[in-house]
């Protein structure tokens, strides 16, 4: 029997983790990742909490961010999936405004507290030359 994904209010880690991108503040936000997660950004392949960490840094220190999760679903088998839309500028710029969708797929251990075995990440279209 195939699994369906049900909409569901957005539990407060998620907004945690979100935030945390936000403003690069992980502690709380990143609870749910341990150094066996493996996050597929695009095309890049980021394993482990330290090293995903690193890569928010990498890419959002020099912009001003703030990402809001428009939908959310979860299914009975541990996935978890939310749509969004990042709103961003350079910091440099901060005039300029940019709005890009994403896409994030979660799939976590079967335990409580969340745990995250995988995260994917999607973003865009998105005019990248405009707030890189």
């Amino acid at each position: 029997m195939p699994d369906t994904a049900h909409a569901t209010a957005v539990p407060e880690w998620i907004l945690a983790f979100m935030d945390a991108i936000d403003t690069l503040d992980f502690d709380e936000g990143f609870a749910p990742l341990t150094e066996d997660t493996d996050m597929h950004f695009g095309t890049a392949h980021i394993h482990g909490v330290e090293a995903i960490k690193a890569f928010f840094v990498k890419i959002d220190a020099p912009l001003r961010i703030s990402h809001e999760v428009l939908e959310y679903w979860t299914t009975d088998n541990g996935v978890q999936l939310l749509r969004g839309e990042a709103v961003m500028a350079k910091k440099s710029h901060p005039e300029h405004v940019v709005r890009a969708p994403f896409t994030h797929i979660f799939e976590l251990e079967r335990q409580e507290p969340p745990r995250v075995r995988t995260l994917r990440v999607t973003a865009g279209p998105l005019r990248t030359d405009s707030v890189m």
